[in-house]
C-alpha cells in the first residue's frame, strides 16, 4: 500500500497496529510508533531542548502544524539539527510500523501531523531502509525474542569489553526494563538500542529468552544446532579471539 500511495501522490496517514506514517504528495513526512521514542524524547532526554521549550513549541505552533518551523525560527534549534533528528525519528518509528506482522493497514486521507514539514523522504527510501535494518538485525543475532524481553546482563569474561553505548544500556538493565524502555530512558532511537541488544546477546553478555527449536528459514541448520548449545557464547568469543590473533 505504501508504494501505491506514493505512486498516487497521496496525502494522509498510513495506520498500522505498531505505528503511523504521514504522507504528503506521496512522500513520507513523519512517522511515530509506541515502540520508538518520539522526536520530543530524542531532543529533550538527549539534552538538546528543555521540556519547557518543547511544550511551548507545541502549544504555540501545534494547532497550525508548524512545530518544526517554530523551533527553528525561534532559535531553539538549527535547521540542520532538526532535520537530522527528525529523519532519525522517522526511520526509527517506520521500522516498527512497517515490520511484517504489524496488523492490517488503513489510510486516512488528508490527515496531517502537528510537527509540520521538515524534510520529506521518498517512500521507496523508507522501504529500502526497513529491509536493510531487518537484514542487519538478523545477521547479528537471528532470534527476535530479545527485542521485547526484559534485559538481564551477564557478567563479562575476563578482558571482554563493550562500547560506551552498550555500557550505558547495561548500566540501566535491571531485569525488568525492555529494550524499548531502555531506549526511552536514554533518549536513544529504539532500533539502535535493539542492534546493541542483539550484539550483546551474540557476545554472551545477556541472558536470552528460550528460542524456538527450529531455526529461522534464512538460517542454516548448523546455526540452530550451535545456538541450542549453552556454551554458544563462549564458542563465539573463542572464535573471535582466534580470528583477531591470525
Amino acid at each position: 500500500m505504501l508504494v501505491r500511495l506514493a505512486d498516487e501522490h497521496a496525502t494522509g496517514a498510513l495506520l498500522r497496529d505498531h505505528g503511523t506514517l504521514y504522507l504528503a504528495d506521496g512522500r513520507v513526512v513523519h512517522a511515530e510508533s509506541p515502540a520508538a521514542p518520539g522526536i520530543d524524547i530524542l531532543l529533550t532526554t538527549g539534552g538538546r531542548l528543555s521540556r519547557a521549550d518543547w511544550e511551548e513549541a507545541v502549544d504555540r505552533a501545534g494547532a497550525r502544524r508548524t512545530v518544526g518551523r517554530f523551533l527553528v525560527e525561534s532559535g531553539r534549534l538549527h535547521e540542520g539539527e532538526l532535520e537530522i533528528c527528525h529523519v532519525g525519528a522517522l526511520f526509527d518509528a517506520a521500522y516498527f510500523a512497517l515490520t511484517p506482522g504489524g496488523g492490517p493497514t488503513r489510510f486516512r486521507h488528508g490527515a496531517q501531523h502537528w510537527i509540520g514539514p521538515v524534510r520529506p523522504v521518498p517512500a521507496a527510501a523508507v522501504a529500502r531502509e526497513i529491509a536493510r535494518r531487518l537484514e542487519l538485525l538478523d545477521s547479528v543475532w537471528p532470534y527476535p525474542a530479545v527485542d521485547t524481553a526484559p534485559v538481564t546482563p551477564r557478567a563479562p569474561s575476563p578482558g571482554q569489553v563493550v562500547t560506551r553505548g552498550q555500557h550505558a544500556l547495561l548500566s540501566l538493565a535491571d531485569g525488568t526494563r525492555t529494550p524499548v524502555a531502555l531506549a526511552r530512558a536514554l533518549g536513544r532511537p529504539a532500533f539502535h538500542t535493539l542492534l546493541d541488544i542483539r550484539r550483546l546477546a551474540a557476545a554472551g553478555l545477556l541472558e536470552t529468552p528460550d528460542e524456538p527449536a527450529a531455526a529461522p528459514a534464512t538460517v542454516p541448520s548448523w546455526v540452530a544446532t550451535v545456538a541450542a548449545d549453552p556454551d554458544t557464547a563462549l564458542l563465539r568469543r573463542l572464535r573471535d579471539a582466534l580470528e583477531e590473533s591470525l
